[in-house]
């Protein structure tokens, strides 16, 4: 496995499979606020990012709103509904994560969680799961803990002094969107690998110019043992 010592991972899309739940109560808040945007668009502009943040660029991207208020709250609304959607739906590992992470472990590599959502959110979901800090996965870094979030490399940067890596060319970073390996190029990640599980498409995915694009995750492995 050569240098590498930590994987950061995106949560859902490319570690949690919760059928786009996100999204689609994103895009319905921000159509409740007088808007038709489609899936598609919301995940093009959104998927990745912290959640204000997404509202504001699908906002700005596809109605030229700039109205920050509005956008404020719309982000309120949905807070409150994608609570009450995460209290009814199954939320589900996407294949082989558990299998990774424990292959991982056994190799002396870090595992690490990062994602857009807030604290609270990613705790739920990872209540869900089952998962446990220090037995399934090593760490969790969420856009409430840094004050600039994806593409911003702060997240990224923050798992390396939690576990005091100094070099981020020893870390790789995985995930589903754009922005996700806009973060790890941002970030100096030694690795930065595309996943095909959640927000984008391959082709999508091969705009940021990645490492690799993989369709499953247990597809790590491999791409670790020949870099």
């Amino acid at each position: 496995m050569n240098n590498i010592k930590m994987v950061v991972f995106d949560m859902a899309g490319t570690t949690v499979n919760e059928n786009n739940v996100v999204y689609k109560t994103l895009r319905k808040a921000i159509n409740e606020a007088g808007f038709n945007f489609t899936l598609d668009e919301v995940l093009a502009q959104g998927a990745g990012k912290e959640k204000l943040q997404a509202i504001k660029s699908v906002l700005n991207v596809y109605a030229n709103n700039t109205d920050d208020a509005l956008a404020n709250s719309i982000y309120q609304n949905f807070i409150v509904q994608l609570a009450d959607a995460y209290a009814k739906i199954e939320i589900f590992e996407q294949a082989n994560a558990s299998q990774l992470f424990a292959a991982l472990k056994k190799r002396g590599i870090l595992v690490v969680l990062n994602t857009g959502y807030n604290r609270q959110t990613a705790l739920s979901l990872i209540s869900k799961l089952g998962w446990q800090t220090g037995v399934d996965f090593d760490g969790l870094v969420t856009a409430t803990d840094v004050s600039k979030n994806r593409p911003n490399p702060d997240m990224i940067w923050h798992a390396m002094q939690q576990f005091n890596i100094t070099d981020a060319k020893t870390v790789a970073k995985v995930g589903d969107s754009i922005i996700d390996i806009e973060e790890g190029k941002n970030a100096g990640c030694g690795l930065n690998i595309g996943i095909t599980s959640g927000a984008h498409t391959s082709q999508q995915l091969q705009t940021a110019n990645p490492y690799k694009v993989i369709d499953n995750l247990i597809e790590l492995l491999a791409v670790l043992d020949n870099q």
